[in-house]
């Protein structure tokens, strides 16, 4: 009994620790389940992820953004929902990717590996292709042009899409600086949680830890995460910290701010008394408010709701 209670002492150990060092997407196996939730969660910021043009349902209006289809009409007529970190570079860890595997059989007995092989068999990446956190609304033919390519700085601007600003050339992508900190923390999160299937170079990670730095968090990014949170049930760590220290940022500059207003109100006090002047029939100074919103979304307005307050 004894040998009981100390073995379940230390196997609970061994879980607690586990379910400390993934963290990862543990409720949906669905992509097409994702999909849907996260329709309902751009419902209230309805931007394109590269474009940053609206859309409507699953339809994306180009003037908005100045956007021009390079050639397939059809497909930049849609919305997509697009793998930040593109599935294929954590799905080729998975043996099956490149052997297949004997249940990996057609109704007509042919044989066939890849990702479609790789979701039928393994549960883990059913669960790291349908994570909420790594999926962003697309034009559908951005989405098809950008592939599975790596993300890198490309030399000058080749645009291809009218005004979007995304540049593909080489098998390398270059997103907007205006969104490239939300691609570094989605690389950052999938690193953190699925270690054992994604762990980027020393190239990369100096590159993302760059993006990161100039691109902070915004409104929009803290409030998506604490939605997909809500329902996913993991925390993203990596957004976490940024939101609350950006929330810390703040408030350091209302104290500041708040101080600074503080000591002109009591100049100005001590101005009136010694010179009494009357302001509105009164000797004490005007009160002064402070109206401290952030609007630091890149896509959308999301006043008190971001940085601040998203994840609390």
């Amino acid at each position: 009994m004894r040998f009981f209670s100390l073995t379940f002492v230390i196997m609970s150990f061994f879980s607690f620790n586990i379910s400390f060092a993934y963290d990862g997407n543990k409720t949906i196996e669905s992509f097409n389940k994702s999909k849907k939730i996260l329709r309902n969660i751009h419902k209230e910021n309805p931007i394109t992820f590269y474009c940053q043009c609206s859309y409507k349902k699953k339809s994306p209006e180009w003037e908005s953004c100045g956007f021009k289809p390079r050639k397939d009409k059809k497909r930049a007529s849609r919305i997509e929902w697009e793998h930040i970190l593109p599935a294929s570079h954590f799905g080729i860890k998975f043996d099956t990717w490149k052997n297949g595997h004997a249940i990996c059989k057609s109704s007509n007995g042919k044989k066939y590996k890849g990702r479609k092989c790789t979701e039928k068999v393994h549960k883990l990446y059913r669960k790291m292709q349908a994570d909420l956190y790594n999926l962003q609304p697309a034009i559908g033919e951005v989405n098809g042009l950008r592939s599975n390519y790596q993300i890198a700085i490309i030399k000058g601007e080749p645009r291809e899409f009218g005004k979007c600003d995304i540049e593909i050339q080489n098998k390398k992508v270059e997103p907007s600086e205006i969104i490239r900190g939300d691609v570094a923390r989605t690389y950052m999160y999938m690193e953190q949680n699925y270690p054992k299937y994604i762990n980027f170079n020393n190239s990369i990670k100096n590159l993302i830890n760059k993006w990161d730095k100039d691109d902070p968090v915004d409104d929009w990014e803290c409030l998506r995460a604490n939605k997909i949170y809500k329902i996913q049930g993991n925390l993203n760590h990596i957004i976490f910290e940024r939101c609350n220290k950006e929330k810390d940022v703040i408030n350091k500059k209302n104290k500041v701010s708040n101080k600074a207003v503080n000591k002109k109100i009591k100049t100005s006090k001590e101005v009136d008394s010694k010179n009494k002047i009357q302001v509105n029939g009164s000797s004490e100074a005007p009160k002064l408010e402070l109206n401290e919103k952030n609007n630091n979304s890149k896509t959308g307005s999301y006043i008190g709701q971001g940085s601040s307050h998203a994840l609390k």
